[in-house]
């Protein structure tokens, strides 16, 4: 497949890492800094061409008139609403995302109707962020909170910790402990290593755990899973950016919210757009400014300026300062396993969730939703069965019949509003939604070509 990038900041560099990796992709990648483009050819096998990506003839010069899918992921969204325009116009190129950062486009769906904008997905990664650190805060414990098949089911990550129903009990024996609640352990990682979750694999403590339930079932499986995870009412977000406004807006009704902003007249605007959120103007690495606003009895302190070094400081002093939990943007995703190791407890990496969104996209065989695990090592992904018995390498068989690669294993199936946890006997139908786990994904084609419909 013979993709096309444009922009080479964060997200670019990691959309171009992931999507080289893939022998059957051709990566090409449009910057204006040559500089950066030289590193990324050394470093990845991808093509590069310098200049402005809305240009035609750049544009011709990457070769958009053979790219199946064109991916706009410079820092301006106008930039990218124009370089799909013109894609489209000249060259035909059948896919085209735009990532869009403001709301003014993004609350505008009229514009992207197939009379408006050529434009076929926009990605925003506030909002994909903002959305992923909301459910981190509504579920406290977890690592991971992700949604399936339009959030009927959701992947978990925890860490077992001593005292919770995890720690020293083989998987077999979580049915006793959760009756009338179906939960299926996908992946368990021990010392950074993957191990096969099978029936008398026993927990350790410090294990990371995911598992699969239906949406409704995960506050009680977490309650029983790990005792003691209060619910978090009060939250300190440092940083009246995108995210750190959008987080505190969707946060303010359930929660008592607190923002702290650097800059007075970003601060002042915030607060005159909230209603029910303490605005500080203030620097929330300052000590006496925490200490001044109970950063002790704060359940959450989430850290989500613009500045990754001002995340990992602040978010460190507000841990040391009595914090429950606290968590810190990060933008290069090398640095996230590092500060994990450290006093933050969960390290947010907007490239992995934004490329995981991306991914689903550009992947074929159906699959419609992609989710990176474990810093971008193993994914989860939803493919949704086409085809009949003769057409489908998937319909009509039972779960065990299905040959899938090594690591690979089928956690869930979605059919209609049922959603079934998957047993060896389970029989795959016609238009289910199956949630499949991936420990390696250089096995992700093999998986791929399973919910591929063969030609007969």
């Amino acid at each position: 497949m013979k993709i096309l990038i444009l922009g080479a900041g964060q997200v670019g560099r990691t959309a171009a890492q992931a999507l080289s990796r893939e022998e059957a992709n051709e990566v090409t990648v449009v910057d204006m800094n040559e500089e950066v483009l030289r590193d990324l050819q050394d470093r990845l096998d991808v093509r590069t061409v310098a200049g402005n990506a809305a240009h035609p003839t750049v544009l011709e010069a990457a070769g958009a008139a053979e790219a199946e899918i064109i991916v706009a992921l410079t820092s301006s969204d106008e930039v990218n609403l124009v370089a799909c325009d013109v894609a489209f116009t000249l060259f035909r190129t059948p896919t085209k995302i735009a990532r869009i950062r403001a709301g003014e486009y993004a609350s505008r769906p009229e514009l992207f109707r197939p009379d408006g904008l050529s434009v076929d997905v926009i990605i925003s990664p506030e909002q994909l962020v903002t959305e992923y650190v909301e459910r981190l805060i509504l579920h406290p414990g977890t690592l991971q909170v992700l949604d399936f098949a339009d959030g009927k089911v959701r992947l978990v990550g925890v860490r077992a910790r001593r005292g919770g129903l995890l720690v020293g009990h083989a998987l077999r024996e979580l049915p006793k402990h959760l009756p009338n609640i179906e939960v299926r352990v996908v992946a368990i990682y021990r010392d950074g290593h993957s191990i096969a979750p099978e029936g008398d694999t026993v927990i350790a403590e410090g294990d990371e755990v995911f598992f699969l339930a239906a949406r409704e079932d995960i506050r009680r499986a977490m309650a029983e899973m790990r005792h003691g995870d209060d619910p978090a009412r009060r939250v300190t977000i440092a940083g009246g950016g995108h995210i750190g406004y959008r987080l505190a807006k969707s946060l303010q009704k359930t929660n008592q919210v607190k923002l702290i902003e650097r800059d007075a007249r970003r601060a002042r605007r915030v607060s005159e757009l909230l209603e029910n959120v303490i605005v500080l103007h203030g620097d929330a690495a300052d000590e006496e400014l925490l200490i001044e606003e109970n950063i002790d009895s704060t359940d959450v302190f989430a850290a989500v300026t613009n500045s990754e070094e001002a995340n990992i400081l602040s978010a460190m002093l507000a841990k040391r300062l009595g914090a429950h939990k606290v968590m810190a943007l990060i933008n290069r995703p090398s640095y996230t396993e590092l500060i994990e190791s450290s006093t933050i407890d969960i390290a947010i990496s907007p490239q992995t969730i934004t490329i995981g969104s991306l991914l689903a996209f550009v992947r074929r065989g159906d699959v419609v939703r992609v989710h990176a695990l474990r810093r971008g090592a193993s994914e989860a992904l939803e493919a949704v069965v086409n085809g009949d018995e003769r057409s489908s390498r998937v319909a009509g068989r039972t779960v065990a019949e299905i040959p899938l690669p090594e690591g690979a294993s089928i956690g869930a199936i979605v059919r209609g509003e049922e959603v079934i946890m998957a047993h060896h006997d389970t029989r795959v139908l016609t238009d289910d939604h199956v949630i499949l786990f991936l420990a390696d994904r250089r096995h992700l084609e093999a998986v791929e070509r399973l919910f591929q419909r063969t030609q007969r």
